[in-house]
C-alpha cells in the first residue's frame, strides 16, 4: 500500500491531427498535458480560394492566442496555480503554510534556489541582502549603484555568457548572477521609501544597522526595516540605539511591520502574469537583469496590473457606507457600475490570496481601534466596514457566485490592507513591486540556468493589413480622413504657442 506500482498503464502520449484541408493526418507528441506548437509548421496546404498570400499556408500553421490564454511560455518549477480549485504554491509549498509561517525573504530564498534555508544559509543570504540595501542609501550616488554601470554585471561589456555559463556549472557566473540577486532585492526596499520621502521633501533615511533582519528570535523583519526608512521623522529616530523626542527609539508597530511583510509574500511571486513575462521577454535577449527589471515595472503599473487597486479603492469610496451596499450591488446587475476587485483571470472559484489578507486586515483594524483610538465606533475608517459588507454580500448573491465573481487579492490588498495604514494611493504599485522583484529574479534565473540555453522570445503575428501597394506621389495622394485613421490634433502649452509664432515668422498686432 502506498507504493507506485512498477508496470504504468500504457498509452500512446500524443494528438493525431487531420487537416480537413489537404486530408493528411499529423501526429503531435504531449508531454506534460501540453503540445509544441512548433510541430504545427509542418501541417502545410496549398492556398485556398479564401486564403491571401500573406497568409502563407504553404509555409505551415500558426498558433494564434490573443493575450497567451492558452499558452505555455516556459518550463517552470517556481510556482503553481490552480485556478479552478483556488491553489497557490510557491516551489510546492502552500501560500497558507508560507503566510503563517515564513518570512519575506525565507520565501525569497525558496523562490530562487527551490529550497527552504537553513539557519546558516538564511543568516548569509540576509546579511548579503541588507549590505547591499545599506549602499543603495548613498543619495548622491544611489543611480550610480544600478548594475549598468558595473561591468561585472553588463553583458554589453563582459559578453553574453556573462549569466548563461552558470547552466554549465560555471561557478564564477553563478556568483556573479548572486550578487546582482543580492543587489536588486537589498536596493528594492531603499529605492522605494527614497522615492516616497523624496515626493514629501524629508530627507532620506539611511536603513538601520542596529535593527537586524531577525530580532528576537522573530522572523527576518524586512517590512520592519521598509517602514523604518518611510516614517522616521527626525535624525535622532533614525538609529535605534538613540531616543526620540518620545525618550524610545523609534520602532515600527509589530503588528503593521507583520501585515506588510506578509503581503509581500503573497505578492513575491504570480507565475506568468503580465509583468513577469515581460521580465522574461527582455531578458531573453540577454541584457542585464536591471534592465529587464526596469521593464517589469513599467508593465506592473500598468492599470490591468498593478495599477488595478486604485480603482477598488474609488469604488469603495463612492459607496460612502455599508448601508449603499446592497443599492451599489443592484447597479452592478443592472451594468451601471463596475464591480473592482472581483474574478480573477485565473482563478475561477476564489484567490486563496484573499482569505489570508482578510485576516490580516482584520489584525490591522484592532490596532487601530484599540491603540488609537480605543473603541470601534471612533475609528475614521468607513472604508474597511464598506468592503466587509460588500464582501459578505457578494459572496451570498448567486449572480456573483455563478459568475464566479469572488474577491481577489487586489480587493483586500489594497482596499484595506494598504489603504488603512495611510499609503497613498498612488504608492500602491510601488508596494506591490518591492515583492514582486523576488519572483521576477527566480524566473530571470532559471532562464538563464536553462539546460536548453537561452532563446530570444520573438512571437509570430497574424497580418491582416493590405496586400502590397505601390507607392504614390504625395502630390497624387487622396487623403484618408476620419477618428483614428489620421494623425491628431493635440493642444500645446503656452510656451510652445510663443515659440511658434517666432519660429512661423507671423506678426500680431497688438490690439491695446
Amino acid at each position: 500500500m502506498g507504493q507506485e506500482s512498477p508496470f504504468k498503464s500504457t498509452r500512446d502520449e500524443s494528438l493525431t491531427v487531420i487537416d480537413n484541408r489537404t486530408g493528411k493526418q499529423y501526429k503531435v507528441p504531449i508531454a506534460h498535458n501540453a503540445i509544441p506548437a512548433t510541430s504545427f509548421k509542418s501541417i502545410r496546404a496549398p492556398s485556398g480560394p479564401n486564403d491571401r498570400p500573406e497568409d502563407e499556408s504553404e509555409r505551415g500553421l500558426r498558433v494564434s492566442d490573443r493575450g497567451f490564454l492558452n499558452t505555455a511560455v516556459v518550463q517552470s518549477s517556481i510556482t503553481y496555480i490552480d485556478g479552478d480549485n483556488g491553489i497557490l504554491r510557491y516551489r510546492g509549498y502552500p501560500i497558507e503554510q508560507l503566510a503563517s509561517q515564513s518570512s519575506f525573504l525565507d520565501c525569497a530564498y525558496l523562490l530562487i534556489y527551490g529550497s527552504l534555508p537553513t539557519h546558516v544559509q538564511l543568516s548569509n543570504f540576509e546579511r548579503e541582502v541588507l549590505t547591499h540595501g545599506v549602499n543603495a542609501c548613498r543619495r548622491r550616488s544611489a543611480f550610480a549603484y544600478l548594475g549598468s554601470y558595473y561591468s561585472e554585471a553588463n553583458p554589453s561589456l563582459q559578453g553574453q555568457a556573462l549569466y548563461t555559463n552558470g547552466a554549465k556549472g560555471d561557478v564564477a557566473a553563478l556568483r556573479n548572477m548572486d550578487k546582482q540577486i543580492y543587489r536588486l532585492i537589498g536596493k528594492a526596499t531603499t529605492l522605494a521609501a527614497m522615492a516616497y520621502r523624496v515626493r514629501q521633501g524629508r530627507e532620506f533615511v539611511v536603513p538601520p544597522t542596529g535593527m537586524s533582519y531577525a530580532e528576537s528570535g522573530q522572523w527576518a523583519d524586512t517590512a520592519c526595516r521598509f517602514l523604518f526608512q518611510l516614517d522616521h521623522s527626525s535624525h535622532s529616530d533614525a538609529f535605534p540605539t538613540t531616543s526620540t523626542s518620545c525618550g524610545v527609539a523609534y520602532k515600527p508597530h509589530p503588528v503593521l511591520a507583520r501585515a506588510l511583510d506578509i503581503l509581500f509574500i503573497l505578492h513575491a511571486d504570480h507565475e506568468m502574469n503580465a509583468s513577469s513575462t515581460t521580465v522574461l521577454q527582455t531578458g531573453s535577449s540577454l541584457p542585464d537583469p536591471y534592465s529587464a527589471i526596469a521593464a517589469g515595472c513599467a508593465s506592473l503599473y500598468g492599470p490591468l496590473h498593478g495599477g488595478a487597486n486604485e480603482a477598488v479603492i474609488r469604488m469603495l469610496v463612492s459607496i460612502e457606507s455599508p448601508e449603499n451596499v446592497p443599492e451599489f450591488l443592484a447597479a452592478v446587475k443592472r451594468r451601471e457600475k463596475v464591480l473592482s476587485g472581483f474574478g480573477h483571470r485565473v482563478y475561477k472559484t476564489s484567490d486563496p490570496r484573499s482569505f489570508i489578507i482578510r485576516k490580516v486586515a482584520d489584525e490591522v483594524f484592532a490596532v487601530y481601534v484599540l491603540e488609537l483610538f480605543h473603541s470601534a465606533a471612533r475609528v475614521p475608517i468607513p472604508l474597511l466596514k464598506t468592503a466587509m459588507a460588500l464582501h459578505d454580500a457578494a459572496l451570498k448573491d448567486d449572480y456573483f457566485v455563478s459568475r464566479k465573481l469572488a474577491p481577489n487579492v487586489d480587493f483586500w490588498r489594497c482596499g484595506v490592507s494598504l489603504r488603512m495604514p495611510g499609503f497613498p494611493m498612488d504608492f500602491f504599485p510601488v508596494l506591490f513591486v518591492v515583492p514582486r522583484v523576488v519572483g521576477w529574479l527566480a524566473h530571470w534565473r532559471q532562464m538563464m540556468l536553462s539546460p536548453e540555453g537561452v532563446k530570444i522570445w520573438r512571437p509570430r503575428q497574424i497580418y491582416v493589413g493590405p496586400p502590397e501597394r505601390t507607392y504614390v506621389p504625395v502630390e497624387e495622394r487622396q487623403a484618408v480622413e476620419g477618428t483614428g485613421k489620421e494623425a491628431s490634433v493635440v493642444a500645446h502649452s503656452g510656451i510652445t504657442k510663443r515659440r511658434r509664432l517666432v519660429e512661423e515668422g507671423n506678426v500680431v498686432k497688438s490690439r491695446l
